[in-house]
């Protein structure tokens, strides 16, 4: 089993930054994926961002040039670096974990971003 916790979310300037992080633990593999996901009110979860266990990174086309995704595998631990935030980007952001091997998905219990002035 995986358990995965969110922190670093809160209440922001249109312009502004944050630093999301996700502290994983369990049956956790450096090899695997984790990535970042958000839910805004009234609609469908949808992908941020996503890194392989060898650094390989994708984004989604809304936040590319503004957020960054890194981990720490010593740590079993992933970021997301959000500069230049706008109002759109409110929502709850939700960490998770894909095992290669047995094609599940872990989710945390997500932290909540509001981008407003």
């Amino acid at each position: 089993q995986v358990q995965l916790v969110e922190s670093g979310g809160g209440l922001v300037q249109p312009g502004g930054s944050l630093n999301l992080s996700c502290a994983a633990s369990g049956s956790i593999y450096s090899i695997n994926a984790m990535g970042w996901y958000r839910q805004a009110p009234g609609k469908q979860r949808e992908f941020v961002a996503a890194i392989t266990g060898r650094g390989l990174t994708n984004y989604a086309d809304s936040v590319k040039g503004r957020f960054t995704i890194s981990r720490d595998n010593a740590k079993n631990a992933v970021y997301l670096q959000m500069n230049s935030l706008k109002p759109e980007d409110t929502a709850v952001y939700y960490c998770s974990y894909s095992d290669y091997v047995t094609q599940e998905v872990s989710w945390g219990q997500g932290t909540q971003v509001t981008v407003s002035s």
